[in-house]
């Protein structure tokens, strides 16, 4: 399977980065700190949807900022509301 491409990543890894909110990736069992581009260069497939569990003091823009980048790159994640 494609990994995505670098620019998605470090868009996503830098959006994330701009937020104290703890943000992570779920896929399957494993689960993934977005703001560390290395983990997402090794679990980001292009093909997959993702899971975001977003919790911190900021989480509502995260939330909204989180999936407009993924929107940007056509790459499908859940926004978890918890």
């Amino acid at each position: 399977m494609p990994s995505a491409n670098n620019a998605a990543i470090v868009d996503i890894s830098q959006t994330a980065n701009k937020f104290r909110s703890s943000i992570v990736l779920q896929y399957e069992n494993k689960y993934i700190d977005v703001k560390s581009i290395l983990g997402l260069f090794t679990t980001l497939l292009s093909s997959s949807t993702y899971d975001l569990h977003v919790h911190g003091p900021d989480a509502d823009e995260a939330k909204k900022a989180m999936s407009e980048v993924f929107a940007k790159y056509n790459l499908g994640v859940n926004v978890i509301e918890d």
